[in-house]
């Protein structure tokens, strides 16, 4: 058995081939108003033994034993699909109805811990899972630093963790967490992961920046595989691909849970070349990496075996690099957009976008 380490200056994997073990946090970053030495405490030391979804039901409640009762109140909550849809893109200034406690309500050790929960429901590619999740807070941290007088609220320490319904290998629960810019809603039954959306990111700054000691860049390689794949595209494809409407943001984000198209326009992915459907996957392969490795792999087989029912669609130009362009992946299961836009709070473009599963958004309990 071999330790991850994962510093805020790169995700290293220290691992046996196909085996998730013990980890550590060996470097330190500034998580709102908590200067978090992440080594301080060694949470690879918890669990030890477990990996995949159990190791992220053990270390949850290991950090629910260490929580003051008022903190405790605030992170388990019952399940709810109501307080489930309580998230934004928004930051805390601009969307209020957020649940569960904020980052800088937890000591140093507990945030370890917290740190230990994602890394292990979250996929191990760079700049993908924990490793992208990580560089959208350290956004929020150079928003922070850099924009004189500011009063959105930016910082990581502003990212909220909940838990709905008990961590369990038996009972249902969700995994809650997200502030500006992202979201993540795991929902287990069981002991299996049963919905890995909505799934919200987004990036402001989206050109390189350094904040925390690293380069951050983290969704430089959706705007790359996506404008591929459209690029591929010979022009009777693209002329089928292409959308009448002008988008200047995601048409099913936060609170739009049942707003998909009537009509579902675009070329079908199951008509293009193998080559071309390929790229389709690496674009998909993006967002759906942000779950676990293991749930990734189920997952984008379920997505390409709906191919030939999937709609690829853009709109604006295909290189996804000037504001209102827009693209979509529209399947019987998967939905895919990202909206590029002018930006908010920094200079030129930064990207909204969501990965939703029609059958499976928060674990399939939708309108239940």
């Amino acid at each position: 058995m071999k330790k991850r380490f994962v510093a805020i200056g790169a995700l290293v994997v220290l691992a046996a081939a196909g085996y998730f073990g013990y980890r550590y946090f060996s470097s330190s970053a500034s998580y709102g108003t908590v200067n978090v030495n992440l080594g301080a405490v060694e949470a690879s030391k918890l669990c030890k033994d477990l990996s995949g979804h159990p190791r992220v039901v053990c270390l949850s409640n290991e950090l629910k034993k260490s929580l003051s009762a008022e903190l405790a109140g605030k992170v388990q909550l019952n399940y709810s699909v109501a307080e489930a849809q309580k998230w934004s893109n928004f930051p805390p200034a601009g969307y209020r109805n957020r649940i569960g406690a904020t980052l800088d309500q937890f000591s140093k050790e507990q945030l370890t811990i917290i740190k230990a929960i994602l890394l292990e429901a979250t996929g191990t590619a760079k700049n993908e899972g924990y490793d992208e999740l990580e560089q959208i807070l350290n956004a929020d941290d150079f928003l922070n630093a850099n924009i004189t007088g500011s009063n959105g609220g930016f910082s990581s320490g502003n990212f909220y963790l909940a838990f709905l319904g008990t961590p369990s290998d038996k009972d249902l629960w969700q995994l809650y967490f997200g502030g500006h810019h992202l979201a993540v809603g795991f929902t287990y039954q069981d002991g299996k992961l049963i919905g890995a959306t909505p799934s919200f990111r987004g990036v402001e700054p989206f050109e390189k920046f350094t904040q925390n000691g690293r380069e951050n860049e983290p969704m430089k390689q959706e705007q790359e595989a996506f404008a591929a794949m459209l690029k591929a595209l010979d022009e009777k494809e693209k002329a089928a691909a292409k959308l009448s409407q002008t988008f200047s943001d995601i048409i099913v984000g936060p609170q739009k849970d049942t707003s998909y198209p009537t009509l579902r326009n675009g070329v079908k992915v199951g008509d293009l070349s193998p080559e071309k459907q390929q790229l389709v996957v690496k674009a998909i392969e993006t967002y759906i990496a942000d779950s676990s490795d293991a749930d990734a792999k189920t997952i984008i087989e379920k997505y390409k075996s709906e191919f030939a029912d999937t709609f690829l669609a853009f709109s604006g130009t295909p290189e996804l690099n000037t504001a209102n362009d827009y693209v979509r992946v529209d399947g019987p299961s998967v939905w895919i957009e990202i909206s590029m836009q002018n930006a908010a709070s920094w200079t030129g473009i930064h990207p909204h976008s969501v990965w939703r599963d029609k059958r499976s958004d928060y674990g399939g309990n939708l309108g239940k």
